[in-house]
This record gives C-alpha cells, structure tokens and sequence, in this order.
C-alpha cells in the first residue's frame, strides 16, 4: 500500500466516501486515522510518514446494518453503540389486500389504534372507495398515507330526527322520534339551538353504542341540555377526520368526500372533512377536501398547521377555515375552488402564511381576514373570478379587533365579481398597517371587478407600492378623509 500524505483524496476510490475515524496501532504508536467505505466494507488510509515501504493491517467490516451479526452468530463490533432510534411500524388497510381488510371506517380505525397504543407509525390505506359511518380518530404520531386520487373517504348519507323527550346534561342516551338510520358504532351530532346563527348551537359529536327501539346510547355524556323546545335534533353528522388535543399528525396523499347533496348542513364551528380542535403541529400533503356540506378543512384553536399542496373543492361553506386563535398557519400550493368562500381567517389568527395558492369561483370572498387576523402574508396568489371581492378585510368594529399589519405581495386579483360589480381588494372598518407591494390587479374586457382597491373611510396606513392596474374602470377607490390618509 502507497503512503498517503494528510489530506489527501481518497486513495481507495473516487466513489467511496469517509465516515470516520479509527484509531491505528503503527510501530507502537497509536495514531488516528481515516476510514473509508468501499462497497459496504471500511478500510483505513493512513497519513504520511516518512517510510519508503511501510506495512500495516487493513481493517474490514461489513457496514450496510452496523447492528449485524456476521457468520456463525459472531458480533461484528463496527458500531457498538446503544440502539436508541426508535423504529415505527407501517401497517397497511386495503379492500381485498393488506395487513386489516374492509372497506368502512371500523377497519380504518382498527389501524389508527393499533398504531396508537404503539406510539406511532404509518397506516397505508390502499386503493378504493371506503364508506364512513363515523369519523376516523386519529392518535399522536399517526401517519395516514393513502394512495392519491385512488384512496377516498366517502361520508355515507345522513338523517335527521328530532328528539322525542329532554336530554339533560349528564345522560347516556337520547329519545329520538325515528331512530332509522342510525348505526350501531356510527357517528351521531346532538344539536340545539342556543341562539339565531347557525353557529349557536350546543352540540356533541359522539357514537351510537346501542339502539333500544327508539333510544340512542352514546359512549359519553350528553354534557349540555338537549331539550325539545330548542329544536333539538340527533343526526348521523360527523366529520371525516378529526381530533381533540392531539399532535403530531401526518395525512397524505387522500380524497375525502362529503357525498354533499345527501347530507345535513353542519357550520364549520363543530364539523367538516377535516375537523380538529386544540391540536398542534399537523402536516397535509396532497389532500382534497370536497363535496363536504360544510367547510372543507377546519382547525379551531390549533397551531403550527401546515398544508401543502392541498385542495379544497366544492364545499358549501369554508374551503380552509384557519379558526380561532390558530398561530402560524401555512399554505403553500393549494387551490381552494367551487366553495362559498376560500379562505376564512376566523379570530385572532397570526404570523400565517399563503404562498403560490389559487383561489378561484368561491361564491363570496378569495380570502377573509377579520378579527385580530394579524401579521400574516400572502405571497405570489391568485385571487380570480370569486364572486363579490378577492381579499376582502373586515369590518369588526372597533380598532382593537382589526386585522392588522398584513401583507400582500406579488399577487394576481382579477375578474372579481361574477353575479354583481366586484372589488379586487377591499379595506373595510378600522384596519391599519396593510401593505399591498407588486401585485396585480385586472378586469378582463367585460369582467366585473369594477374596483381594484377600496379604501374605506376609516382605514388607516393603508401602503401601496409597485402594484399593477389593468382595466379596472376604478384603480384606487379611496373613501378616508384627505388628512388622515
């Protein structure tokens, strides 16, 4: 073997590659040396030293599973470190094939938990139409990974039924005037009205674990009264996905399906495709939410959620509904399209991110931010054909409950305004500090986006830099008084 002088290239091969050191008994004397890696076996070059011909041994171990015993039960010893990596489990769910088979969301479940009680792990649904009957629970950990446009997750049809007798607060059942319809292990919505909006209900999301002629058991207490002269109702309304005060969470590569035109309206506060609450860091990749009669993906009071290249599709209400107090949203290459509104800020929803999204054909608003919505950027949009406005800020009353110190850069806003004039971005109530910087804003000949920008009359530092106008019969509709502007 030829010396190598200290920092020399690989004497061993141009496609092997060091990964060490090792220590090398020469003459007597211990030095430090090199090892290299060549086709799963390590060798070891050594220094320079002034020897013509100089003799030495050449390590070798197998390196491919440095946990490996080699012939004979003989340890090799190239790593003798503890084994401190904790290793996942991947199970897969399909209709005919797979470690779980079925086709309902028992045996989706059946998954999540078995991983659960693991710590964690990969549930792989394979392809097919799955039939819900209840809500998938998803556990910390979790990784649900489907199989793209082949893996759907179709909620089945919902009924309604009035209740017959009071619920009150602490019972395990409820007396329903028809109980058809409903399944044991299926999903059930108690809802009464606790006022005139259609997000002033009490509700619970529980399980049918017995069916009595007419009374429905539930898997846990009733918690609020659910009496008759509220309207209140029992329903098969569930979400697809959903999770309390659960972290962690991956989903992937899915269709949920809200089978829209044969189910119950549900607001957006207690349901949607996806639905969770007081959950942190959760990751969507190449998910579609559609057809729910709802919102497609709503998060109440989680932080850290982050979507990409996600779709929401058709829904009735919100397409992504950031909900209140959620920090640090991000969507990076999503299309909400077909909904009522695209994207909904909801109250006190900060430092968020919308970047290189599309929304497009929503029946209202592009994008609404409102109540203490702060500190959020979109970046590099395109808010088209919406039907009243493409950002809209609202109007929340006092200043204190503004959506300020927002950012809008290098959009597109065009073709606002589909069924009556409309307004590219519009700046009600007492909103400060936005800036809208090289962004474009334009009306196709014949479009309806009458208005690029309103201002309203008390908005305030309100920063327009490097935008672009096209068409718009008004660019600027400014409404403030001259010397506050």
């Amino acid at each position: 073997m030829t010396p190598q002088k200290t920092g020399a290239s690989n004497p061993f091969s141009t496609s092997s590659r060091s990964y060490g050191r090792a220590i090398l008994r020469l003459r007597g004397t211990y030095q430090e040396k090199t090892r290299y890696e060549i086709s799963g076996q390590t060798r070891i070059s050594i220094d320079y030293l002034h020897h013509d011909r100089l003799r030495c041994n050449v390590f070798e171990c197998r390196r491919r599973n440095p946990y490996n015993q080699g012939a004979a039960g003989q340890v090799v010893t190239a790593n003798n470190r503890p084994m401190r990596q904790r290793q996942t489990l991947t199970l897969t769910v399909g209709q005919t094939e797979g470690d779980l088979q079925g086709k309902d969301d028992k045996i989706i479940q059946a998954g999540v938990d078995y991983l659960g009680r693991l710590g964690g792990g990969t549930l792989r649904i394979l392809p097919g139409a799955y039939n819900l009957r209840n809500a998938i629970y998803l556990r910390p950990n979790v990784v649900v990974q489907g199989s793209g446009e082949d893996t759907v997750l179709r909620k089945t049809d919902s009924v309604v039924a009035s209740l017959l007798r009071d619920s009150d607060w602490f019972e395990y059942g409820v007396q329903v005037k028809d109980a058809d319809g409903f399944t044991l292990g299926g999903g059930i919505m108690l809802r009464s009205k606790s006022g005139p909006g259609d997000w002033q209900y009490d509700v619970l999301r529980a399980t049918v674990t017995a069916i009595r002629g007419n009374v429905l058991f539930l898997d846990q207490l009733t918690k609020e009264n659910f009496w008759v002269e509220k309207e209140a109702t029992a329903a098969t309304i569930f979400p697809i996905l959903t999770a309390e005060n659960v972290d962690d969470v991956e989903i992937r590569d899915l269709v949920l399906d809200g089978n829209r035109d044969r189910n119950e309206h549900i607001n957006g506060n207690f349901a949607g495709a996806v639905f969770i609450q007081h959950c942190n860091r959760w990751r969507f990749t190449n998910v579609t939410a559609r057809n729910y009669n709802g919102d497609g993906f709503s998060f109440q009071v989680c932080d850290d959620i982050q979507f990409e290249s996600c779709r929401a599709l058709n829904n009735a209400d919100l397409g992504f509904h950031p909900g209140s107090g959620a920090q640090r949203p991000v969507f990076r290459n999503c299309t909400s399209k077909g909904n009522n509104l695209g994207l909904f800020f909801c109250w006190s929803v900060s430092d968020g991110l919308v970047e290189n999204c599309t929304l497009s054909q929503n029946k209202q608003y592009g994008i609404s931010i409102g109540h203490r919505d702060t500190d959020s950027t979109i970046r590099n949009c395109t808010m088209e054909r919406n039907g009243e406005v493409g950002i809209l800020f609202r109007d929340e009353g006092g200043e204190f409950r503004g959506g300020h110190r927002n950012r809008i850069e290098n959009c597109i806003v065009r073709d606002n305004g589909t069924g009556k004039p409309g307004i590219g971005i519009d700046i009600r109530g007492k909103t400060r500090d936005i800036t809208i910087r090289g962004t474009t804003l334009a009306n196709t000949p014949g479009g309806n986006q009458k208005t690029a920008i309103r201002i309203g009359a008390e908005a305030r530092q309100i920063t327009l830099q490097d935008n672009t106008y096209s068409d718009c019969p008004a660019q600027i509709e400014d409404q403030r008084p001259k010397a506050s502007e």
